[in-house]
């Protein structure tokens, strides 16, 4: 089924991809690709070549992603990994291989686009770069080489003759949404780092990433640091509690109305949380420019342009005598825009719980079915203007005049939500306005409703059938927006505001770099202390935790499980168990069939030696 979302997506995200880093880069030197860009391009290309050869025809999509493929071999796998090493060449550029079947991948999509003829046949090759790629990731078993040189070291291509932004295959997957890779276990395992803070930036070298050194530090003061707020899972929780107390705040603001319209404790600090949010918002909108729009991002916008309409009007009110006609006005106005936000208010909590699974799942079956009713709402609008034209003309016609514009416009969107009134319109230039507003709700009703229904349930159907990679994608993504945080300094919003009028204004201008950090670290201390305390206490316990790991020789993630407390007992080789699993367990990796005709040719070798046997022993 055509995926009308995908034809309607904008270029955006494909230029996002070549125009933003992954990480914060403090550093006055720009970041530097370890690997000359061209030869990264170069084994690019290669690998580009590798899939037209490995997919040179429309196949069957099973043929290519299922496990044990036929088509996407071990092989094929080993191949594609030895394209950043070729013979004769002692350079060694593996590490940049499943940054480069990413770059492979978009080509082909973008090929799709350019080539609709062979759209399905770049479609195949861009999911089987995605194969290749998850296979090698699964294949490697140094955890240090995968995250730090393949995950998250950075490279760049040539486009244009000029080297592209430094990039790395984690940011890549998630800008691309590659979620069959963003769903394999090296990937998560990095990712898992990430969100933990295990994993982080070099502050010397912006181009690679260190292991966090407190990892194994059992000692508490030592963990109660500012700049462990930098860590993707503190921000969130605090994010989630800010955004708990920002409910109540409005809650508490809805039910306690002060009628003469003066600002109660409560208020201020709803409005001070709304100044802080926006400050934050345009903030990031200024520093990443028109890339950082997104649907989240504008509801939020018109969340904090209601409030600050709320706000507006009863500073107005306040300017008014006190007891006076147009005081009460004001301030009644105030609260209806206060009020008219209340939906928006819950719905903004979402954003917050995404990291959680089951409304990680809806909020992406959500963001897929506003993609897919783009092509809905072109259609509607086509339509909407012909009839409202045609009506407007029928009413022009009637009496010389345009008279019944509101009648128009409120019939034709209460045919929309589906309560269409057809009564009034027996009067409406008869007989043509009653049979044009009939064949409107036909169209309305009958048959882009139902595109629209289609539209939902495809949505619902693809996301659901891959519900646990899109959640694993989904979390990917809200790590990357953590880890991708233009500010050295953390300052959560709102205490954002506290940085810009009481650090940025008066200090940073004329303040020493390090005096300056020095400052930072001192007032984030004090303000996240509550939370450092109980972040300090859980690293310590996590200390611990890698350290008994490690003695087992372990992964430092690693738990004990239910059915892993007694398996040292379990002795199954000595038993016997295991060769009797050994010969009754079935051939998974080859086809029944193929398993047959296997062994019918040994049959049928066997049954040919004992003939040539029969006719020596005749011979004789």
């Amino acid at each position: 089924m055509v995926r009308w979302g995908r034809w309607f997506k904008s270029d955006q995200q494909q230029a996002r991809d070549e125009l933003r880093t992954l990480l914060p880069n403090h550093q006055d030197q720009p970041i530097a690709s370890p690997i000359p860009a061209k030869q990264v391009t170069l084994i690019a290309l290669r690998l580009k070549y590798q899939i037209e050869q490995v997919v040179p025809c429309e196949l069957p999509p099973d043929r290519v992603t299922l496990p044990h493929s036929s088509v996407i071999t071990p092989a094929v796998v080993k191949t594609a990994k030895s394209a950043g090493k070729l013979s004769g060449s002692t350079d060694d550029h593996s590490a940049c291989v499943v940054y480069c079947l990413l770059v492979v991948r978009h080509w082909f999509k973008m090929q799709g686009k350019l080539e609709l003829w062979d759209a399905e046949l770049h479609e195949l090759r861009a999911s089987a770069c995605e194969v290749i790629a998850k296979n090698i990731i699964e294949d490697e078993e140094d955890m240090t080489y995968l995250m730090q040189s393949v995950l998250l070291q950075r490279y760049s291509i040539v486009i244009d003759g000029m080297d592209s932004q430094p990039a790395n295959a984690i940011e890549r997957a998630v800008d691309l949404h590659a979620v069959r890779l963003i769903g394999s276990s090296g990937y998560q395992k990095c990712i898992a780092h990430l969100w933990r803070g295990w994993l982080m930036q070099d502050p010397d070298d912006g181009s690679r990433f260190i292991e966090y050194k407190g990892k194994t530090d059992t000692n508490y003061w030592s963990h109660f640091d500012p700049d462990r707020m930098r860590v993707p899972m503190y921000q969130n929780f605090v994010e989630i509690v800010v955004s708990i107390v920002f409910l109540g705040l409005y809650t508490g603001a809805i039910n306690t109305i002060n009628p003469t319209g003066d600002l109660d404790i409560v208020e201020g600090l709803l409005y001070i949380f709304t100044l802080g949010f926006a400050c934050d918002e345009i903030s990031k909108f200024y520093k990443v420019g028109w890339y950082y729009l997104s649907f989240w991002n504008v509801f939020n916008s018109t969340l904090y342009v209601l409030l600050s309409i709320s706000f507006i009007t009863r500073m107005i009110a306040l300017g008014h005598p006190i007891d006076t006609p147009d005081r009460f006005r004001m301030n009644e106005i105030s609260y209806d825009f206060l009020a008219f936000s209340a939906p928006m208010f819950w719905m903004r909590l979402l954003l917050y719980l995404d990291t959680y699974r089951f409304f990680g799942a809806m909020l992406v079956v959500l963001k897929v079915m506003m993609a897919e009713s783009l092509i809905f709402f072109a259609l509607l609008i086509v339509v909407l203007i012909g009839f409202l034209q045609g009506f407007i003309g029928l009413d022009l016609g009637d009496d010389n005049e345009i008279s019944s514009v509101p009648f128009i416009v409120k019939q034709m969107l209460n045919a929309i939500m589906g309560s269409p009134d057809f009564d009034g319109w027996s009067r409406f230039a008869p007989p043509f306005g009653l049979i044009l507003y009939y064949i409107y709700n036909f169209i309305i009703i009958v048959i882009l409703l139902n595109v629209l229904i289609a539209l939902y349930n495809s949505a619902y159907e693809d996301i659901t059938e891959n519900a646990i990679d899109e959640y694993l994608a989904l979390f990917s993504q809200k790590t990357i927006q953590f880890v991708r945080a233009p500010d050295e300094n953390v300052y959560i919003a709102p205490f954002n505001l506290i940085e810009i009028v009481f650090l940025s204004l008066p200090f940073e201008w004329w303040m020493g770099k390090a005096r300056y950090a020095h400052l930072n670290d001192t007032v984030m201390g004090v303000i996240y202390s509550p939370l450092l305390l109980l972040t300090a206490f859980l690293e310590t316990r996590t200390a611990r935790m890698v350290k008994f790991n490690r003695s087992r020789h372990e992964s430092d993630d690693d738990t004990i499980e239910e059915w892993e407390q007694m398996s040292a007992e379990l002795d199954v080789e000595g038993s016997g168990w295991g060769k009797r699993v050994e010969e009754s367990k079935p051939n998974v990796v080859t086809d029944a069939a193929l398993l047959e005709c296997q062994k019918m040719r040994e049959d049928i070798k066997e049954l040919k030696e004992m003939i040539r046997g029969l006719h020596a022993d005749r011979a004789s």
